[in-house]
């Protein structure tokens, strides 16, 4: 069996702690790799290594850094089939699924190819009599990216691509259930010139997350995972003096106004809410149709194009919908807050339990289900199930829809269909969501904005890509500065103070 090693130096290396988690085939049940969970003294040791190669990366021109991004990129492009086969060998979601995966990954590395305007300082000239005052953007160090299951190469690429053209080294610990996507990036990097030991990839549980946020040397936490684990990330890692940005769960709410296109309004929703098996914090998970008659309407639609859904292996071919879920225990709760959603007294229109592919009787697949007549006391509604499950809550008036997704204590994304300015413009503007998408389904922003939810969503002050990387993986310095004029007088220099 395929033992995954840790990346260290620039050179994959064999764990030492001899404990070891399985990675599942999720289309199969069966356990086709292993994977080492690192100590506390693995993680210090890669952090040593890394605080050893920082400073000479750190003092690299930006220009430099940005090349290695620029041939990065270009081997990212190269391997694009490689990669993608990875991630969803791993991870389950279909080829074209994991196409996009690394592919939106690859447009973050394509912004950091611009680092050297984005860490150009301010300069003020005069600012006093002879003073002249400047700012400059420095590395912060040695940072750490801790990266979720559901994106084996997009999210390791938001982090590491704007930590390194900052200047930084980086501890990358990659979920240990898709671990095989990150070390392959890796060993790109280190193709397209990155020095050793600048990013060190280390497999690892608690334990090793613990000892990342203990470390004195680890100046910043980047986090992507559950609501509860972002709480515990984020204040261990600032109770140590760090600097993070930790991102967790969502539900993310579309409203559905009665003169929205109702057709387009219900292919966005099984897209967005079916599309990866529902394993993406952006995906749409309740839809609030304003008034009856457009909650039945919708219905109509979505029903014929959920039935339509092809699910499968990813080996299945490009025709395949989605995929199956990551784990025996991922599938045994969303079947579980299916049937919550039953007892608590929903309307189940389609049921996805219980399916069962040949071949793959062993695979963790549910279908897609759909309920309506939710309310916000149930466990469907109130929890983030993260499976192909959609829940209608009826609204009486755009303003009860809207005070529904305010009321959530999420708060990563959130979408509206509508025909009329007006209704699109005032929601835009009120909702208290960090993201939002107007007849546009899952509003992912691109690689020049930033990504970011509010409320349980997200903790810390700065997002994940865009302007907002280059702000978090460096700090600021401020220069204040004034020269004096040298006078020669009897073969000696006087000095005297400018005016």
């Amino acid at each position: 069996m395929e033992e995954i090693t840790n990346f260290i130096d620039g050179k994959r290396i064999k764990g030492t702690s001899g404990r070891f988690s399985d990675v599942f085939n999720p289309a199969t049940g069966e356990v086709q790799a292993k994977v080492p969970l690192a100590t506390k003294a693995e993680v210090d040791d890669a952090i040593a290594r890394a605080a050893a190669a920082q400073p000479a990366w750190g003092a690299t021109n930006p220009q430099r850094r940005a090349r290695v991004m620029m041939k990065f990129g270009a081997l990212i492009n190269e391997n694009m089939d490689k990669l993608a086969e990875a991630v969803s060998r791993e991870h389950g979601k279909t080829l074209p699924d994991a196409r996009g995966d690394v592919q939106r990954g690859l447009e973050v590395v394509e912004f950091c190819m611009g680092a050297p305007n984005m860490l150009k300082g301010e300069y003020t000239d005069n600012g006093g009599p002879g003073i002249d005052l400047y700012s400059m953007r420095q590395p912060l160090g040695v940072v750490a990216g801790i990266t979720p299951f559901n994106f084996p190469a997009m999210i390791p690429l938001w982090k590491m691509a704007g930590a390194l053209a900052c200047g930084n080294a980086m501890i990358l610990k990659p979920s240990e259930r898709v671990p095989t996507t990150a070390l392959m990036l890796a060993e790109l990097l280190q193709e397209a010139g990155l020095p050793d030991g600048v990013l060190q990839v280390v497999n690892g549980d608690k334990e090793s997350v613990d000892a990342l946020l203990d470390n004195d040397t680890i100046q910043a936490v980047a986090f992507v995972g559950s609501t509860p684990i972002a709480q515990y990330i984020y204040a261990r890692a600032t109770a140590n003096g760090k600097r993070a940005q930790c991102f967790g769960g969502a539900k993310n709410h579309m409203i559905i106004m009665p003169d929205a296109d109702m057709d387009k309004a219900a292919d966005a929703l099984v897209g967005a809410s079916m599309g990866a098996a529902g394993e993406r914090c952006m995906a749409i998970s309740v839809a609030v149709p304003v008034g009856d008659e457009t909650a039945d309407a919708l219905v109509e639609r979505l029903v014929p194009r959920i039935e339509a859904l092809k699910v499968g292996p990813y080996t299945a071919g490009d025709d395949v919908d989605y995929g199956p879920l990551i784990t025996a225990a991922a599938k045994e709760r969303v079947e579980g807050l299916i049937g919550s959603g039953v007892d608590q007294g929903a309307k189940l229109v389609t049921d996805g339990r219980g399916l069962s592919l040949q071949g793959y009787e062993n695979g963790y697949f549910v279908g897609p289900t759909l309920f309506d007549n939710v309310t916000p006391e149930m466990d469907i509604y109130k929890e983030e199930i993260f499976g192909p499950v959609l829940s209608q809550v009826r609204a009486g008036s755009y303003e009860e829809a809207l005070k529904l997704t305010m009321d959530n204590p999420y708060g990563n994304g959130t979408a509206i269909y509508t025909a009329d300015g007006d209704t699109a413009r005032d929601f835009a503007h009120r909702v208290n969501v960090g993201m939002v998408g107007i007849n546009f389904p899952i509003p992912v922003p691109l690689s020049y904005h930033t990504f970011g939810g509010w409320k349980g969503s997200g903790f810390g002050d700065l997002n994940q890509y865009g302007p907002d990387a280059f702000r978090f993986y460096t700090r600021t310095k401020t220069v204040t500065s004034r020269w004096f004029s040298g006078i020669k007088e009897g073969g000696e220099f006087a000095f005297k103070q400018m005016d």
